[in-house]
């Protein structure tokens, strides 16, 4: 049984910097910030969980099954993540790839302390709490400050690990696959990476979320194990039974003159190639979601509406059902994951030729970070824009890709690549 208060935060965006630094002494975190950004679908402003009460930590091997009796067990809130290699526990697929951060297929953590921000008001939700806990941590909270010592500087090489002669001959084999029939689109992904790396985890993702300020930006901790993500891009939500997924495909560039940035905007809107990158991951995620909807409830309500991060423009699509209740949460995540925005389609195919494409196992990246609440509400994002980082090995990675279809330009496809790897570049060029 959870004791809970509810208090009224005068400065908000200064309470989530307190907590932020206070939150980094636990060994498990969960820091969830939408930074503001308008959403039609959202409880929260900010989410904080900390301290695990209980854990569970698996490979692939049934790890949905495992989570759900995890899930039934503790009924209560879960906070987590599901690396895109669940893929191996869903179908009769592999991961063979190399592999530098090592981080488990699949971990979640019972908090024993929350916190849960919607405009001005702060609920606070502590499990097994000892006398005056609640207030004495507030009022750490509230004084922790900023460290007066200057961060020291770090060197981060950061290699590529496809060079780009090597990307437009993979791309080019994706794309065989696509004219023999075996597939119509592929997210191919390429890893960029430091060995003997050293940074400050908090810091560097309070530096990539401030370039980013991103809907779903997440900063995580286990331990040894970190992700630092300013994803703009939700997998799946369930509000009170009604599923949403909010899959981005198509990509246009931000510039600083309105007259051009509107222009990128309307050239996006009316790309036929994005457009059809985007529809064709809608297909897929409806044909996802109606494995656990309720019979002719799969429903489009927004196709390619065009959004804009403060790095790129994105096209974005919202599909929604109603989940059949026979069919169990975890049920509802195991039969639409990975997302199809980060596979392509048909899903297996894609996987089984991205697996061969790429050379690096993915683990985290593409997979998703989000809670369960106690009455079977979840939500979860898109890892992608994400620093991962193993704290132990000193092993620094992050990816990017984009669809691979028919009417593809694979020198384009690169560009885009750089373009959204430039926030972490820049966040890591900072720590030189």
């Amino acid at each position: 049984m959870r004791t809970t208060t509810t208090l009224f935060i005068e400065n908000t965006k200064e309470f989530k910097e307190q907590i932020l630094n206070w939150s980094n002494q636990f060994r498990e975190v969960v820091y969830l910030d939408s930074n503001d950004y308008p959403q039609k679908y959202s409880s929260y402003d900010m989410v904080l969980a900390v301290e695990a009460f209980t854990s569970i930590k698996t490979d692939y091997f049934d790890a949905f099954q495992k989570l759900s009796e995890y899930y039934h067990i503790t009924k209560d809130w879960l906070f987590g993540y599901l690396s895109y290699d669940l893929k191996n526990d869903t179908e009769h697929l592999k991961s063979d790839n190399f592999d530098g951060l090592e981080f488990p297929d699949l971990f979640f953590f019972q908090p024993k302390k929350l916190f849960l921000l919607k405009g001005n008001e702060l609920e606070i939700q502590y499990l097994k709490m000892v006398d005056d806990e609640i207030e004495s941590d507030f009022k750490e909270i509230v004084e922790s400050q900023k460290s007066k010592v200057e961060n020291p500087k770090y060197e981060v090489q950061i290699e590529q690990r496809v060079p780009k002669e090597k990307y437009l001959e993979k791309v080019s084999n994706v794309l065989e696959h696509i004219q023999k029939g075996d597939i119509y689109e592929a997210n191919f992904c390429m890893e960029f990476y430091s060995e003997n790396a050293e940074i400050n985890p908090l810091e560097t993702y309070k530096k990539l979320n401030q370039i980013s300020e991103a809907p779903f930006s997440v900063y995580f901790k286990n331990q040894n194990n970190y992700v630092l993500c300013s994803s703009p891009e939700r997998y799946l939500r369930n509000e009170n039974g009604k599923i949403i997924s909010q899959p981005i495909k198509g990509t246009s560039k931000r510039f600083e003159d309105s007259k051009s940035d509107n222009q990128s905007k309307t050239e996006l809107q009316n790309n036929p190639k994005e457009r059809s990158e985007n529809i064709m991951i809608v297909d897929l995620v409806r044909n996802d979601l109606s494995r656990t909807a309720e019979k002719s409830s799969v429903k489009v309500e927004e196709l390619c509406g065009v959004y804009s991060f403060k790095q790129v423009h994105h096209l974005v699509s919202t599909i929604t059902s109603n989940k059949n209740t026979e069919k169990s949460v975890i049920k509802v995540i195991e039969k639409s994951f990975p997302m199809g925005s980060m596979t392509g389609a048909p899903k297996i195919s894609a996987m089984q030729i991205i697996e061969n494409q790429e050379e690096t196992k993915r683990g985290i990246y593409s997979g998703s970070i989000g809670y369960f609440t106690p009455n079977g509400n979840f939500d979860f994002n898109v890892v992608i824009r994400s620093i991962l980082y193993n704290s132990e090995n000193k092993y620094l990675s992050f990816s990017v890709g984009s669809a691979i279809t028919s009417k593809c330009n694979p020198e384009q496809e690169y560009e885009e690549c750089l373009l959204k790897a430039k926030a972490m570049k820049e966040v890591l060029s900072d720590e030189l």
